[in-house]
């Protein structure tokens, strides 16, 4: 990319490495996939309507992807292991310096479901109160014993900090989410946080990434004279260790709110939790030269992506 420092390249670069990998959504499957260098963006948004106005000179559409195979999140007394996760976005980046962030429509955070250590038996049990002892009498078979934790959205990433893409110890950006409880006994509305009152997660980079460039064709093939250009940041653990959570909600109809927050010791106060993706890779791809497509930048990328489908 002929300008590494312009704002078109370190606008949105690897600003969401930082809590990618350790929330969920879901199944972190995509519907789509994608040829080469193109690969880790198969949810780009590339056909929202932001991402297609983009001319490439006022407005500059780009993708970022970011992953992690393995973390940790501790929710207070709760500790949990996490998979697969996986973010990804479209970032409007503006000549008057702003940006504004365009998710998929199934949300920016996929991840694989964690389970919690020793399930409901775990979560609630033992209890001296009826409702609950009854409950954890009948916990002898695994399938009612299982619990689920899925991180969801609770409202829309903001607060994106681009510079602290590079750094270690600031936050990169706020991403609103929510804790999905499953299990049999708890229902399918038990959340520990809600859209009105969501966990706030500020990623920040526990270490400097390494930073490469790929220059790729338009299908995603790798070319050195390619259309598009795509930088890696790799290796860096990121976390946060500075956020409050909110007493559980809808579990059992309700019924079990006191019992779930009563073990886990929540709601829980900011100092008390924590979450960390273990070496996360972020990647941030765009046209090698936007304004060369003006006006139609935006309309470009999407050409682009679409090509490179398999």
């Amino acid at each position: 990319m002929r300008s590494v420092s312009r704002r078109t390249r370190t606008g949105a670069l690897a600003a969401f490495t930082a809590l990618s990998a350790l929330l969920s959504t879901g199944s972190a499957t995509a519907a789509t996939q994608l040829n080469g260098d193109w690969a880790p963006f198969d949810r780009c948004p590339v056909d929202a309507p932001a991402m297609l106005a983009a001319d490439g000179i006022d407005a500059i559409a780009t993708c970022i992807a970011s992953g992690s195979v393995t973390g940790s999140i501790t929710l207070g007394k709760s500790h949990v292991t996490t998979g697969t996760t996986d973010l990804q976005l479209g970032v409007i980046q503006r000549s008057d310096g702003t940006t504004s962030l365009v998710a998929p429509p199934e949300g920016a955070l996929t991840a694989d479901p964690a389970e919690i250590p020793g399930g409901l038996l775990g979560l609630m049990c033992p209890s001296g109160i009826p409702l609950v002892s009854v409950i954890c009498r009948q916990l002898t078979d695994n399938d009612l014993n299982r619990v689920t934790a899925t991180i969801e959205p609770a409202g829309a990433p903001r607060d994106f900090n681009m510079s602290a893409a590079f750094s270690t110890g600031e936050p990169i950006l706020t991403i609103p989410v929510r804790i999905h409880l499953k299990n049999p006994f708890l229902g399918d509305k038990c959340y520990i946080g809600t859209t009105a009152d969501p966990v706030l997660l500020k990623p920040q980079n526990l270490n400097a990434p390494s930073i490469s460039l790929q220059r790729f064709a338009a299908d995603g093939t790798r070319d050195d004279a390619g259309e598009m250009g795509r930088y890696t940041f790799a290796g860096a653990d990121q976390g946060d260790a500075d956020f409050a959570v909110p007493g559980a909600s809808g579990c059992g109809a309700g019924l079990l709110d006191w019992a779930v927050n009563l073990k886990t010791g929540l709601p829980s106060a900011a100092g008390k939790n924590s979450v960390t993706l273990d070496d996360t890779s972020t990647y941030f791809g765009s046209p090698y030269d936007p304004a060369g497509l003006a006006p139609n930048e935006g309309r470009k990328l999407s050409e682009f992506w679409h090509s490179a489908r398999q």
